[in-house]
């Protein structure tokens, strides 16, 4: 137990190794409580690797006095609660879409202005992409471009599971902070 409250010490002073240690520690436990709650393997990858991240975000704030494993486990179930609700708000939104008749329909068939918007806005993300350091790069274009599995990242990047997961999360929240600037 002391040598976890070293790794955590120096996670709090950003040590990128004391990160990964934590990671590696903790992934599983995270991962079969969300998988749990959630029934569906991707969505608990997702929302342990945002798990991860929001808790090395706030590392500094946590208290030595508690269990590492408890305090990022609350953060594991808050997250999932929050995503639960912001699920069921939406999915209450889709519901209330009723019955259209074919004229109604077919006005959502995008108009050639919406057409070029929409490009607009894909070529304002591929240039924020471009814009980022090449690892991050990399990991976003083999996920979402050449459709990679996470085990095929690894094996491409030839990287531990850990280290790429936390590459993509930190991929996608800097992608969504430039749009969120632009």
């Amino acid at each position: 137990m002391y040598r976890e409250k070293e790794v955590i010490e120096r996670a709090k002073a950003n040590d990128q190794i004391a990160f990964n240690t934590l990671f590696n520690k903790y992934w599983d436990p995270i991962y079969a409580f969300l998988i749990s709650r959630t029934s569906d393997a991707n969505k608990a990858e997702e929302l342990a690797i945002e798990t991860f991240s929001k808790a090395f975000d706030r590392i500094e704030s946590f208290d030595n006095k508690l269990a590492f494993v408890a305090w990022i486990m609350t953060i594991a179930r808050n997250h999932h609660i929050d995503d639960f609700r912001s699920l069921k708000k939406q999915s209450e939104n889709t519901d209330q879409i009723t019955d259209f008749n074919s004229n109604e329909i077919s006005s959502f068939e995008p108009s050639p202005e919406e057409l070029l918007i929409s490009n607009q806005n894909l070529d304002h993300v591929l240039i924020q992409i471009k814009s980022l350091k090449k690892e991050y790069r990399t990991i976003l274009k083999l996920r979402y471009f050449d459709d990679l599995s996470l085990k095929q990242i690894e094996e491409t990047l030839d990287e531990p599971s850990s280290t790429v997961r936390v590459k993509l999360f930190r991929a996608k929240k800097m992608l969504a902070n430039k749009l969120d600037r632009a």
